[in-house]
């Protein structure tokens, strides 16, 4: 039955794409906390049946394991939001929805079909090698058996059938397509006249009765927060923490230094110059000889007369290499690149010395030494600070898993002070001031993790004043620290903001004066069409918006146009106000006038539309439901998870 998958092992590395993206979303691992668990707790049903925390966990694991291996440095923290979170569950439960229905309609697919669809699925043929050959590791590597494998197949295929019959349906006429699309891309004849909030600011002196009106609007309090701080102390646990504790003697450091010496040593290289007398492997013996005497002349001549060697091998070295070098080799190691024999005469030999004549499965060779590199140790004493920290490093490793479990009892245990962990692990306590909600500009270490910091501001951490929870906040580091004072958001004193209120107050009635200004050119235009303004016509579309605000672009082509010209005002904010009269109505922009393929997305676009309605039924017709206090806390759902989780009761 299986035998597809046992013989296509290559489709693995696309394939379980498919299968984990059943279960996108966030989450990270939490260290030496939930994830260690067994918690069979139910999050969420699907017709009837459970989801619980275990599996949705593991869904969250396998997601970040899936990306880590697509991009190693992805930084973790993106994954610890409680929105993200929230989505993995959604696509844990879209999965079992889909399977359900799947189940229902009687949607299997069949061996003959999973073949039938990877043998034609354009997308899998990147990874199939001209001869058909396969990577037959890839599904091991994956800790994955053929039949889990064939199994997650199959529920993907079956899943993909059920919005198949909307997707695959949706039909898109050019006409009806032409006229929503239209709104989009049409471009339209405008003129712009202006009225900026800069233009204005001279004619508005705001009083101090104007500024105390505006602190005292509730519409405006908001501005003047300021937001709730605490003073913090804290303790961290880190491998340079441990190392503080460790000491290392100077036998010991002197036995590490023994046993690393390589490190510590550059390799010694020789630099040879030799005259090849080629003599190949089937040779007679009287061939043989023969070369060895011709080499054994050689020999004599550069004994003879050293100075000749280069000369001798351009003429009569049979190693085109380096014959035409004067025989020169250049440096090399003794790292088994050089014919064997050849290495060991060289190193040998002392600079300038000619040695006697070495055989090797070459032939016979001439070989002088001509210099010596290398071979330098680093003294212990040079290199004593770099190995203190080397071995101080590693024995902080070791001891940092026992040192993370006192160290989350500790904080948890004996929840009214940091003193008992600082006296058990030696730890520094710290402190810091002025600290928010959200990391500071510019902040570092601790106090920039967004966990660290949520668990500060905690009701337990705040209004108890105990400990929080050990939390990592990096790679071997975790942390803990406790509310000394807090101060919750308050109005800041009129006196404090009064003077940035002054420049805000001009801004705001400067930018009233320009709507005032701007409305009443409006109302004059409307009573008289024929009026000109007094900059040039320009022609603006969503994709030419000739550097008009966003929110003019978007008033001009949503404006009736059924009698022109036609007149619209937009309240630019504090940039004023804008009024422009829209002189003609044009064809689509040409650079979007592309009508098949905006059909084909307007296609798509209404197909994925469809499927997600279809989906919303899927879910009420099998009762989904969504338990309140499996939504992680500040999730965007999380207020109407109560009256959600009623609905599809």
């Amino acid at each position: 039955m299986f035998d597809f998958f046992r013989k296509h092992t290559w489709l693995l590395q696309v394939i379980l794409g498919f299968v984990i993206l059943a279960f996108v979303g966030g989450g990270v691992y939490q260290g030496y906390g939930s994830f260690m668990g067994d918690d069979n707790s139910t999050v969420a049903k699907v017709d009837g049946r459970k989801i619980t925390r275990n599996e949705w966990e593991l869904a969250q694991r396998e997601q970040i394991e899936r990306v880590r291996r697509q991009m190693p440095n992805v930084d973790p923290k993106v994954f610890d939001t409680p929105d993200m979170k929230r989505q993995s569950l959604d696509a844990v439960v879209r999965d079992r929805v889909m399977l359900a229905a799947a189940d229902k309609l009687h949607l299997a697919t069949t061996d003959d079909r999973l073949q039938r669809l990877f043998a034609t699925d354009p997308q899998f043929a990147f990874l199939r090698n001209p001869d058909g050959s396969v990577n037959k590791d890839a599904l091991s590597a994956q800790g994955m058996s053929s039949e889990m494998f064939a199994q997650r197949l199959r529920q993907d295929f079956s899943q993909r059938q059920v919005a198949a019959g909307i997707t695959g349906t949706v039909s898109a006429p050019l006409a009806v397509t032409a006229a929503a699309l239209d709104a989009m891309f049409q471009q339209r004849e405008v003129q712009v006249q202006r009225f900026a909030t800069k233009d204005s600011i001279a004619s508005v002196t705001p009083t101090d009765a104007d500024i105390e009106k505006y602190y005292k609007d509730p519409a405006n309090a908001a501005q003047f927060m300021a937001p709730e701080t605490e003073s913090i102390e804290y303790v961290v646990l880190d491998l340079d923490s441990l190392k503080k504790g460790v000491t290392v003697s100077d036998k010991e450091l002197r036995e590490y230094y023994a046993a690393n010496e390589r490190r510590f040593t550059t390799p010694e290289e020789r630099r040879a110059s030799h005259i090849l007398v080629k003599v190949d492997a089937g040779a007679s013996a009287a061939d043989r000889a023969k070369a060895k005497a011709k080499a054994e002349g050689l020999l004599a001549e550069v004994r003879k007369n050293p100075a000749s060697f280069a000369d001798l091998a351009r003429k009569n070295s049979d190693d085109p290499g380096s014959a035409e070098k004067g025989g020169d080799l250049d440096f090399f190691a003794r790292d088994g690149l050089a014919a064997k024999p050849l290495e060991d005469a060289a190193f040998k030999l002392k600079p300038d010395e000619i040695g006697d004549l070495v055989e090797s499965e070459f032939g016979y060779h001439v070989v002088k030494l001509t210099a010596v590199r290398g071979g330098d140790k680093k003294p212990f004493d040079a290199v004593k600070a770099e190995l203190e920290n080397e071995v101080r490093t590693q024995l902080a490793q070791k001891r940092f898993s026992e040192a993370a479990v006192e160290f989350t009892n500790t904080v948890y245990e004996q929840p009214d002070s940091l003193k008992p962990v600082i006296d058990k692990l030696k730890l520094e306590l710290r402190t810091a001031q002025n600290v928010k909600r959200t990391p500071a500009p510019g902040a570092t270490g601790v106090l920039a993790n967004p966990k660290f910091l949520d668990a500060l501001f905690g009701t337990d951490a705040v209004r108890n004043k105990r400990n929080t929870e050990a939390i990592e906040v990096a790679a071997s580091t975790l942390a803990s620290g406790r509310v000394v004072k807090y101060e919750a958001a308050h109005q800041l004193p009129l006196e404090e903001v009064k003077a940035g209120l002054r420049e805000r107050l001009i801004v705001v009635q400067a930018a009233a004066r320009a709507r005032k200004l701007g409305e009443a050119r409006l109302a004059e235009l409307r009573a008289a069409p024929a009026t000109a303004l007094p900059d040039a016509a320009v022609i603006v579309s969503r994709a030419q918006t000739r550097e008009l605000p966003g929110t003019l672009v978007d008033a001009v082509l949503k404006a009736p146009v059924a009698t022109l010209p036609a007149f619209v005002g937009v309240d630019l904010g504090d940039q004023g106000y804008a009024v422009a009269k829209i002189v003609k109505v044009l064809g689509r922009d040409p650079a979007t006038a592309d009508a098949t393929r905006a059909q084909a997305q307007y296609a798509q676009a209404w197909g994925e539309a469809e499927a997600q309605a279809y989906y919303t039924a899927l879910k009420s017709r099998l009762k989904v439901e969504i338990r309140p206090s499996a939504l992680p806390a500040g999730s965007g759902d999380a207020a109407s998870a109560p009256a959600a989780a009623a609905s599809a009761k």
